[in-house]
């Protein structure tokens, strides 16, 4: 179904796709026709870029995925999260970023291919439950909101690393800034207003993701919010990397949808 999205979406055509009758689209929150946005401006055959990283929860049927594409000639980072239902898509939630002053960090030019760690295929008694899943991954924003990752004890494997909009920001190859090299340990702002919501849960791999709304304080001497798509390689108990698409918005600015 992802693959079927992207096709018609670049395609321009999205009779292309099997639809619900009830079917919802919406881009950076806002419900619009389906074709208006991204669809009237991807560049055609060309514009789907070699980066994907999917995300499949069979239990609620619900598939996603972070790329890169083009759009008229230029790089774009695009977030798509279907919700299928007997065959046929009921939901479509999009995301665009289109450049940095919309992403705060925007470097398309090093996602090149998903990453070997997020796409490692856990033994499976390696694996957690959904629960446990999910409580690992919500302890990252319970950090945020308090300032610390090492208050909530969030439980990072050693070589954890975090990429946002391309940008490494932590782990140890980071080198954006001085003590970015400790995932668990790094210093974080405060970000009381947080709000964070499960899109889906890959039990076979091993993915959280978490939509995420940063609030107050979260733009460094601006006025709003970062919106964040949030993925959390989870086995053994530990967060073991954490990749983000993220975009700018108002303060106040809410999800569009029930998750």
């Amino acid at each position: 179904m992802i693959t079927s999205y992207l096709n018609a979406l670049v395609a321009h055509n999205p009779k292309m796709l099997p639809l619900a009758a009830n079917a919802r689209f919406t881009e950076d929150t806002v419900e619009k026709p389906l074709g208006e946005g991204l669809w009237k401006t991807a560049s055609g055959s060309l514009s789907l870029g070699t980066f994907r990283q999917d995300v499949i929860d069979v239990r609620q049927s619900v598939a996603g995925t972070h790329v890169v594409m083009q759009e008229n000639g230029a790089p774009v980072l695009f977030q798509v999260r279907l919700k299928v239902v007997v065959s046929r898509i009921s939901e479509i939630d999009t995301t665009v970023v289109h450049n940095q002053s919309e992403g705060m960090i925007f470097r398309p030019d090093e996602l090149k291919t998903a990453s070997p760690a997020m796409n490692l295929t856990p033994e499976r008694f390696q694996l957690n439950t959904r629960e446990e899943m999910i409580r690992l991954a919500l302890l990252y924003p319970a950090g945020l909101k308090v300032g610390s990752f090492v208050k909530v004890d969030a439980q990072f494997a050693p070589d954890a690393y975090r990429l946002e909009n391309g940008q490494m920001m932590a782990g140890p190859k980071c080198t954006f800034m001085p003590g970015c090299t400790n995932i668990r340990e790094q210093r974080l702002p405060t970000l009381a207003g947080i709000v964070a919501g499960v899109a889906a849960v890959d039990e076979e791999q091993g993915i959280v993701w978490l939509r995420m709304s940063f609030g107050p304080g979260s733009l460094i001497g601006r006025e709003g919010t970062l919106m964040v798509w949030e993925m959390f390689k989870i086995y053994g108990g530990q967060i073991h990397a954490v990749e983000a698409f993220m975009k700018t918005a108002p303060l106040g600015t809410g999800f569009g949808w029930d998750l």
